[in-house]
């Protein structure tokens, strides 16, 4: 029996709810979205679960759902999952460029179809929704190794292509046109004719930042003053430790080790005070040409800290 952690039974089953969400003769764009919306979620754990199966299992009480992914007990115990939005999240830290705010908005959408009276898939229109969803799914297609017509099949490959050829112009007019009007309003507000309501609007720096634990100043791409790159998430952890440990020598002067950190951080989110510029996004930043990785000092409490290990 293909035990429930298996990366390739996930692969197949991905498969099969694909060819059901696009089929376009029999099926609602809801009922497609329904589809898809699983199908994403299963190709997350596919990708997760091929580095190991550990990055799947839920933690519980006894430990059985990671004794199964590790392969430590066998026969017909129940194998538990963590929740779409630990998968998501994993996979935003470990495939780049998965989007963990737009994955979201696909799970989210199925649970409101699913489970109350809200608009769900409906909010969005299908020639949007659809080049936003494949943007995703084909991060984590690629995460497998795998080929997009491995996944839908060469008769539907080119459909697939044309929605992620839609959301690569998306991203680039939206880029644009953020920076644009950011152009726009900076000159505005230097010359005394930005409208009333938008001039009490002007934010300081301090109330366009988004508060993420690191930061780095940046070029602003729109206006060339000092903008603000933050990010949350740690990418990459650098010791230059001239020697280990503490000691006392025998005159009883205590040293403390030597230790210098730089973390790597994954860049998020940038505004600037100058032109009220927000990028807000992983896919706004790099078509912005802003770095999308910058260095900050770390301390020893970095290494300390360990990572944090949630299930909702």
């Amino acid at each position: 029996m293909t035990g429930p952690f298996d990366h390739e039974a996930l692969w197949m089953k991905a498969k099969l709810f694909l060819n059901r969400a696009m089929d376009d003769d029999s099926r609602s764009f809801d009922e497609q979205a329904l589809w898809a919306a699983l199908a994403l979620e299963l190709l997350a754990k596919a990708a997760l679960a091929r580095v190991s199966p550990l990055l799947i299992a839920e933690p519980n009480e006894d430990g059985t759902n990671l004794l199964i992914a590790s392969g430590l007990v066998k026969g017909d115990a129940r194998f538990t999952s963590v929740r779409a939005k630990t998968l998501m999240a994993r996979c935003h830290k470990a495939f780049k460029p998965f989007d963990y705010s737009e994955a979201m908005k696909v799970i989210n959408g199925r649970n409101e179809y699913l489970h109350s009276s809200g608009a769900g898939f409906m909010a969005i229109p299908p020639h949007a929704w659809w080049p936003r969803y494949w943007a995703q799914a084909a991060v984590l297609v690629t995460a497998l190794d795998r080929e997009m017509e491995e996944l839908v099949g060469g008769d539907r490959d080119l459909v697939v292509t044309k929605h992620l050829e839609q959301n690569a112009k998306d991203v680039e007019r939206r880029t644009e046109a953020l920076i644009e009007r950011a152009k726009q309003r900076r000159q505005q507000w230097l010359d005394g004719t930005l409208p009333a309501k938008v001039a009490a609007e002007w934010k300081s720096s301090s109330y366009l930042s988004a508060e993420m634990t690191h930061r780095e100043a940046a070029t602003c791409p729109a206006c060339e003053s000092t903008g603000l790159l933050e990010g949350e998430e740690v990418v990459n952890t650098e010791v230059d430790q001239a020697f280990t440990g503490s000691y006392y020598e025998e005159d009883g002067t205590y040293y403390e080790p030597d230790v210098s950190i730089t973390l790597t951080i994954a860049g998020d989110y940038f505004s600037c005070a100058g032109c009220q510029l927000v990028l807000n996004g992983y896919d706004l930043i790099t078509q912005a040409g802003l770095d999308v990785e910058f260095d900050v000092a770390g301390d020893l409490d970095d290494l300390a800290r360990e990572p944090e290990y949630g299930n909702d």
